[in-house]
């Protein structure tokens, strides 16, 4: 109430709802001071020959009732906001309330995570409480793209194999979390050239990975591919440093064969990863990226748990 442009729509405020309480509070004293309209108590209304309206007035606990509830009523508004730009004598506001509720979970929080902070996240991927509060911070936040499974999807990265767009170790993928990323191809055929151009660099690209290709239209496109090599360099093993994928691999994000690489190169792509910073503690977020750290290095976390 206190984002009002002018005090003038404060003071309508004020006024609408105080004229209401004093409205109410009238009608009740009126209603109780009403007259019977005939001498059988009866409004003098008759339906179905034999059934009467009755005049008969409230009862007093009933009216009692209603002005209780008009002084809690008052009570409340002189308490907390409710009145145009008026704050309440006692100064609740919902953001202070959230602030208080965040902090006394933060602290909680803390005591759970703190046996965790000067632990490697390594060494978080092979302890049993960390996995177990990692796996639920993974189902709560990143399972809606990633898949309950951490396989993902197409345009979704599968977190559980060893291909990184922006690199697999501890620290990025911390990283990754708090800050998310925006991975973006640009459209490349007017670099590239007419659409034949296009065909053959696509069947070029296939050829990276020895998957199923056109060798004469892959030779051909070979040339084309200087336009892509500023970000996915001259032998197609991507950069992880700008997170263009390897060509190189079998592993395709936004679909395998010439058509989906056509797609591709013809309207480009941007795919955006959100950050969690705001939504995740830092403790929080080293014990996620500790549990997807070891969706992909299982064979270590194994052998370095088992002794």
């Amino acid at each position: 109430m206190s984002d009002f442009i002018s005090n003038g729509w404060s003071l309508f405020v004020i006024a609408g709802t105080v004229g209401g309480l004093i409205f109410c509070m009238a009608l009740l004293i009126i209603a109780s001071r009403r007259r019977v309209m005939s001498t059988d108590d009866t409004t003098g209304h008759v339906w179905d020959e034999d059934i009467r309206e009755m005049n008969n007035p409230l009862p007093r606990w009933w009216m009692g009732l209603f002005v209780l509830t008009i002084i809690v009523g008052g009570i409340y508004l002189a308490l907390y906001p409710g009145l145009g730009s008026f704050g309440g004598t006692l100064g609740w506001t919902s953001e202070r309330q959230y602030q208080d509720e965040q902090a006394k979970a933060q602290a909680a929080m803390h005591q759970v995570y703190a046996r965790f902070d000067t632990m490697p996240v390594e060494t978080l991927a092979r302890d049993p409480q960390a996995q177990g509060i990692g796996e639920r911070l993974f189902a709560n936040n990143c399972a809606g793209c990633h898949g309950a499974d951490a396989k993902g999807s197409k345009g979704f990265p599968n977190l559980t194999d060893t291909d990184w767009l922006y690199g697999g170790d501890p620290d990025t993928i911390i990283q990754t979390i708090t800050q998310g990323r925006q991975g973006t191809m640009p459209p490349m055929a007017a670099a590239v050239g007419t659409g034949e151009d296009v065909h053959n660099l696509a069947h070029y690209v296939l050829s990276l990975s020895a998957s199923p290709h056109n060798s004469v239209a892959a030779a051909l496109g070979k040339p084309k591919f200087v336009a892509c090599a500023a970000c996915h360099g001259m032998d197609g093993k991507g950069t992880q440093a700008l997170g263009a994928p390897n060509l190189t691999d079998k592993i395709w994000l936004h679909g395998w064969g010439e058509p989906a690489i056509v797609a591709m190169i013809n309207n480009g792509k941007h795919n955006v990863m959100p950050e969690h910073a705001s939504r995740l503690s830092t403790e929080q977020i080293r014990v996620l990226a500790a549990y997807v750290w070891g969706k992909s290095h299982t064979g270590a976390v194994v052998s370095t748990a088992s002794p």
